[in-house]
């Protein structure tokens, strides 16, 4: 699926088993494409998919969801960027322009590793950042979207890694709903009731000269 259905934005499966038939959903930033003419490709992909796994007639359905945000899906971006790289965009265009498009569509952070002959003979790797991204760690599981493709290029492969830090969402739609651990959250302070003063007493003693800084000294 992921060679097929490349150009179409693929970006993962799900896969559901019931026990009269399986499942499988294709998330795809284009999904039109994926289901062809009067769903043709789909059909296509569904016999392909059944011969392969020896799946009996029939029990194996296909369906294409289309994925929200495509800025959060590292998949997605990682084969756009690689369209771009085969297209002849210079690497850092390319990698500035995928950088740039991720963090203005709302992630807290991301990360693109290109490493391979660049230009050069010499290969080398290239770290794009921006953001805050975490690495480690149990929240590693929920807000990190990872993904590693590779380039046929003319000169050698390069390798592309795509990391995105997705942000909180407490709906759990554009990301994941378990906070991070170690967020603070700074409430604002409270209203001040002004202190009602006592009436001056006692203060008759601190009249000019007593305690305080007398000249001549």
């Amino acid at each position: 699926l992921m060679r097929t259905l490349a150009e179409d934005g693929y970006a993962g499966v799900e896969v559901r088993v019931t026990p009269i038939r399986t499942e499988i959903i294709i998330r795809a930033t284009r999904t039109r494409e994926v289901l062809g003419e009067k769903g043709r490709r789909i059909r296509e992909l569904t016999s392909v998919v059944q011969k392969r796994f020896g799946f009996p007639e029939n029990s194996v359905e296909l369906f294409a969801e289309r994925v929200e945000n495509r800025a959060a899906c590292a998949m997605a971006q990682c084969e756009s960027l690689r369209y771009k790289l085969l297209g002849g965009l210079a690497v850092r265009r390319a990698c500035y322009g995928v950088v740039r498009f991720i963090m203005e569509n709302g992630a807290k952070g991301c990360e693109v590793i290109i490493s391979g002959k660049l230009r050069a003979q010499r290969a080398k790797a290239m770290k794009f950042r921006d953001g805050y991204l975490i690495s480690t760690g149990e929240p590693k599981k929920h807000y990190i979207s990872e993904a590693v493709r590779h380039v046929l290029m003319r000169q050698g492969v390069l390798g592309i890694k795509v990391k995105i830090m997705l942000a909180h969402d407490p709906e759990g739609r554009m990301g994941p709903k378990i906070p991070l651990p170690d967020n603070v959250i700074i409430h604002e302070p409270k209203e001040d009731v002004p202190v009602m003063q006592p009436a001056d007493q006692g203060t008759e003693g601190y009249q000019e000269g007593y305690g305080g800084y007398q000249e001549g000294q």
